[in-house]
């Protein structure tokens, strides 16, 4: 079978990663070409990766299509890859693809995703972040007029913060240590606050910081019967959060959220593809160009990772969305 040199970005180590040579088949009857255009690196996900922080238990669950090696390194993993198909079925399309970083790549068919047409390639990098978020207003079940608390200003919470401002008469605060987060509230159309001028009684919180004190302040903020959202993912952190006080006579809901399942009263008519389908077309907005704080060259990633996914830079550093250009 003819192939192609690709190459693929590898985590070798614990906080260290290399461009290496793959193979790229030519497709088959049912498989497509993609010509990598772009990828995004998530802070959150990859940086526990990164890092090798996954716990053992959660090795299989966390697998992603078209990963390679373990989590125990080396790793090929990724899930964000906007790429044009060069061979194959629908030759010329830009499409979205779960791959891990990587300059070409050959899938099945019903691997990818068409991009609807107004939507720029280079914001696609921002689809699972989408599916994510979307996923976790169905769970928090905020309706119109709610007001809505948002604890953590990465790229899940902004997007979070983003559809529930969209909806009529609800008012949507999004809560972050770093005042930074100010300009990018404003573009997206919500309110912003500091901790210590967080909203109290609301309707609904999401937690989406991954800190403890973040979890407090989202718990801290619900109202009588209200609902927080846990969106974060701590890997192997364990989390220290206070239940007395008003928790337990306020009957707080505390609910995890994860992209991995539909909620259980949408997932008889909802199917993956479709929730698929419905992030792309919320992307089709110039405001959430906001999120895109960083731009490299993939043939930089290896000098790269490490910057963005320390945890200085993550204290210091403005980076939201960072998207790798092939």
């Amino acid at each position: 079978m003819a192939t192609r040199a690709a190459q693929a970005y590898w985590v070798t180590r614990a906080g260290v990663g290399a461009l290496e040579p793959a193979l790229v088949p030519e497709p088959q009857p049912g498989q497509v070409l993609l010509r990598a255009l772009y990828s995004g690196v998530s802070r959150g996900t990859e940086s526990l990766v990164f890092h090798g922080r996954v716990p053992a238990s959660e090795h299989e669950r966390m697998r992603v299509p078209h990963q390679e090696g373990s989590f125990d390194f080396p790793i090929k993993y990724g899930y964000c890859l906007i790429a044009e198909v060069i061979a194959g079925v629908g030759v010329g399309r830009t499409v979205f693809c779960l791959h891990p970083h990587q300059s070409w790549a050959c899938v099945s068919e019903d691997a990818v995703t068409e991009l609807p047409g107004r939507l720029p390639a280079g914001r696609a990098v921002l689809t699972a972040n989408m599916e994510t978020a979307l996923n976790a207003v169905w769970d928090g079940r905020v309706g119109p007029g709610d007001r809505v608390t948002v604890v953590g200003g990465g790229v899940v919470g902004c997007l979070v913060a983003y559809l529930c401002g969209r909806m009529p008469g609800t008012r949507v605060q999004l809560v972050d240590i770093d005042g930074r987060r100010r300009d990018v509230a404003a573009a997206l159309g919500v309110e912003f606050a500091d901790p210590s001028g967080r909203w109290s009684e609301v309707d609904v919180a999401f937690h989406a910081s991954a800190t403890g004190p973040g979890l407090q302040s989202a718990i801290d903020a619900a109202g009588d019967q209200a609902r927080v959202v846990e969106l974060s993912w701590y890997g192997e952190q364990e989390v220290a959060v206070r239940l007395g006080g008003h928790f337990h006579p306020g009957r707080v809901q505390l609910v995890s959220s994860q992209v991995g399942s539909l909620p259980p009263e949408r997932a008889p008519r909802w199917t993956f593809s479709r929730r698929l389908g419905v992030a792309l077309e919320m992307l089709c907005d110039d405001a959430l160009d906001v999120l895109i704080t960083g731009e490299s060259r993939f043939a930089e990633l290896p000098e790269v990772m490490p910057r963005i996914l320390s945890p200085a830079a993550e204290r210091s550093d403005p980076v939201l969305c960072h998207r790798i250009c092939y």
